[in-house]
């Protein structure tokens, strides 16, 4: 049989399930999507705001300041500033029953300032952030759909909790690594997220799991002409650990990857033997245990380097991310949802400023855009359709931190039609349709999908015991070890609590960090 066909005949079987629950999903799909509608003008205004913002990593005080208002503003009891990061919170609603979260971004990227709807590189500001991941859409969907579920958990009688996480510097930043440390998501019986994309598709791909360590060298400084034999160089220790390094590279994982960066030479001074020197290497790879292995392997390097060159060496992981258990019970659950629910509506305006759009994209960069996700064969400038499963590749070679959710929670993640089709990621050019009504459309659509997952396991909790059991299986009696040390803190500004004022809170019953 078909897999399309055998998806829609599962959906209508799944009506009276293994345990006797009763079930109308298309009813429930239809009822979820009117109540998703009623926030569409709350939620754009919203998203637009946090364009507008366009806050990066670990600063995004006003774009978190400005969803815990709005949830407050809708019954949302607030936690804040989890494990211990001021732009840190969580957002719950309900009471008794399991317990469902909607992952919620709202960090942009720096030097990425663009014009709204402008098809030619026009910064609005010089050297500005703007949201080149489209994480303003992110938190605006996971927000619709909190509070849509709210809405019908009230009108249905049903016990359950719903939450909404405020979820702080996924770009790069590690943010949800961190909350993951601190047991934010222990007691979260289902995740669901989403990114924004320029198609619409069930995400059911692993990440590559990431590693950031520092190596600091110490040496000793002296005059370069009249003593050198008095200087102990600490950036030769740096360049024979890079030599090292790239000697490395041909004995590891083919999938494996090593990248690296100097963040201090010494100075500019050629005159002095540099008394201290810093290289950063970030390492990636399918598997955490790869990770932890070249690691060792690069410390044993740095160890060698400081021998030969009568210097001291200390490493430190500073950041990090697991890869992605997808989880099949899920995926399958959301992407019956999906199909149910169908197809972005983009109408003649937003084909036409696609088109625009569309017009500012290399080919190359439409390919490699749509090449990770199996894409690369549609046409056309919107994707006005549903991507089938089965053409979504098993890997997608980048990093998240949802990864780490993915390990303690059963998680589920799709992609929304929210940008010209082809658009690359981190670019102006998706910068520049933040706030386009196909932006727009796309969230809207998403949350939907979204909500209507988290509403069918809801009214059918032997969903949610088969997607446990899912993860437990898949763990194989494997715990999850945060692959930051406990004696690492998120990288915040000292002036966070001091200036900003943030309110301190630890998760309820879980520890809060307070190192920052």
């Amino acid at each position: 049989m078909p897999i399309r066909l055998w998806i829609v005949e599962r959906q209508r079987a799944s009506r009276v399930n293994r345990t006797g629950e009763h079930v109308n999903f298309d009813q429930l799909d239809q009822e979820i999507a009117v109540r998703i509608e009623t926030y569409r003008d709350v939620c754009v205004h919203l998203s637009d705001r946090l364009w507008d913002l366009a806050e990066t990593a670990y600063a995004e005080y006003e774009s978190a300041e400005l969803q815990i208002r709005e949830l407050e503003r809708h019954g949302f009891r607030i936690t804040r500033e989890v494990a211990g990061i001021p732009t840190a919170f969580v957002a719950e609603a309900g009471n008794g029953g399991p317990v469902i979260g909607f992952l919620g971004e709202y960090d942009a990227l720096p030097h990425l300032s663009q014009v709204a709807n402008s098809a030619t590189r026009q910064p609005a500001q010089d050297a500005g952030s703007g949201h080149g991941c489209g994480h303003n859409l992110l938190g605006g969907a996971a927000l619709m759909s909190a509070f849509a579920i709210k809405d019908w958990l009230h009108a249905s009688g049903r016990a359950g909790r719903v939450r909404y996480y405020g979820c702080p510097a996924e770009e790069g930043g590690a943010g949800k690594t961190f909350m993951t440390r601190a047991g934010a998501f222990a007691d979260l019986d289902t995740a669901l997220t989403w990114h924004p994309a320029s198609i619409l598709a069930i995400d059911a791909m692993t990440t590559l799991a990431t590693l950031h360590a520092r190596f600091t060298f110490s040496g000793v400084a002296a005059h370069a002409a009249a003593a050198p034999h008095l200087g102990r160089s600490a950036l030769d220790a740096v360049t024979l650990m890079n030599v090292a390094a790239n000697y490395l590279r041909e004995h590891i994982p083919s999938d494996a990857r090593l990248h690296y960066a100097l963040h201090d030479t010494g100075g500019s001074a050629p005159n002095v033997v540099q008394a201290r020197a810093e290289v950063v290497y970030q390492l990636r790879a399918p598997e955490l245990a790869t990770i932890h292995s070249l690691l060792e392997r690069l410390r044993k390097i740095a160890d060698g380097a400081a021998m030969m060159t009568d210097t001291t060496v200390v490493s430190r992981v500073e950041k990090a991310m697991s890869n992605m258990k997808p989880n099949k019970v899920l995926s399958e659950l959301m992407y019956k949802r999906m199909l149910a629910i169908g197809p972005t509506p983009f109408d003649t305006v937003d084909h036409d400023f696609a088109a625009r759009m569309h017009a500012a994209i290399t080919p190359a960069e439409a390919k490699d855009s749509l090449s990770i996700f199996g894409a690369h064969r549609l046409v056309g400038v919107l994707h006005d359709g549903v991507l089938p499963a089965e053409s979504m590749p098993s890997l997608l070679p980048a990093s998240t931190d949802v990864g780490d959710v993915s390990w303690v929670v059963p998680t589920a993640r799709c992609l929304g039609a929210c940008f010209a089709l082809g658009t690359p990621f981190h670019s102006w050019q998706l910068v520049a349709q933040g706030k386009s009504s196909i932006a727009h459309k796309g969230m809207l659509q998403v949350a939907k999908v979204m909500a209507a997952t988290a509403a069918a396991l809801y009214a059918s909790p032997s969903l949610l015991e088969e997607a446990k059991a899912e993860l437990r299986e898949q763990s194989a009696g494997e715990t999850y070890i945060c692959p930051i040390p406990d004696n690492v803190p998120p990288p915040i500004a000292k002036e966070s609590r001091t200036q900003r004022g943030s309110v301190r809170g630890a998760f309820p019953g879980q520890y809060a960090g307070g190192n920052a």
